[in-house]
């Protein structure tokens, strides 16, 4: 065990290039999905808080239930989409990056989306009423009400970025696990650990750990920052 974590700590020393292009891949992927999953989920959540319109209920049941879907079903169903006789075939996406970006997209924007859906509600029955007797157009609305709660859905952010980077169903599944091409840190991990290298998927390990703490205090310090400066 002692000898697993030194040798686990010498790759981290050296830089290890293979360990290193595992993370690279990792993040690359991570950071695109939370980014997609942003720009969708955000602007769904607030529709979605602000409007009612027929079958509000059953998107809000949708997002929510999406929420705890099971990685290795989005996995499947983006498997099916990208294979040759699949509707998205001709893209040439499966077992690539873009094709996990895909899958880690689809896991990221209804999380996004129903965490923001829930932020923003809470703030619309406070300001809702104001903002009728203003008679704000709907993009003013939307934007006033983001903007009102910045702080509360920077911890949206940093559930879909834990939400991407941790998983590990779709991503082998869509990704294939390729080496030097679609192998992630969860991925290589359960791979090295079933292998018997438990240095290396204990340096994984470790990274993917530290990574998760920097996001959390990256947040808490813009967090704080805009704070003291907006109030």
């Amino acid at each position: 065990m002692f000898s697993s974590f030194s040798d686990a700590f010498h790759l981290l020393g050296i830089l290890d290039a293979k360990l290193l292009g595992i993370v690279f891949i990792s993040i690359q992927v991570s950071l695109s999905a939370l980014l997609i999953g942003c720009l969708i989920g955000i602007p769904l959540g607030a529709v979605v808080a602000v409007y009612q319109f027929p079958g509000r209920q059953a998107v809000v049941v949708i997002l929510n239930s999406l929420m705890g879907v099971p990685t290795v079903i989005v996995g499947v169903v983006i498997y099916l989409l990208l294979s040759r006789t699949g509707p998205m075939g001709e893209l040439n996406w499966l077992f690539t990056v873009k094709g996990m970006i895909l899958a880690q997209s689809c896991l990221t924007i209804p999380l996004i989306g129903a965490l923001t859906r829930q932020i923003i509600e809470d703030a619309w029955q406070i300001h809702g009423e104001t903002f009728t007797a203003l008679r704000l157009k709907t993009v003013a609305k939307l934007k006033w009400l983001i903007w009102d709660t910045r702080f509360s859905l920077s911890i949206t952010l940093l559930a879909g970025f834990a939400r991407a980077i941790s998983e590990v169903g779709a991503v082998m599944i869509v990704g294939g696990n390729i080496d030097h091409a679609t192998r992630t840190m969860t991925t290589a991990i359960a791979l090295e650990t079933s292998k018997g290298d438990l240095p290396f998927a204990l340096a994984l390990g470790m990274v993917l750990l530290l990574v998760v703490i920097f996001a959390n205090f990256l947040i808490f310090i813009i967090k704080t920052m805009a704070e003291k400066r907006y109030g």
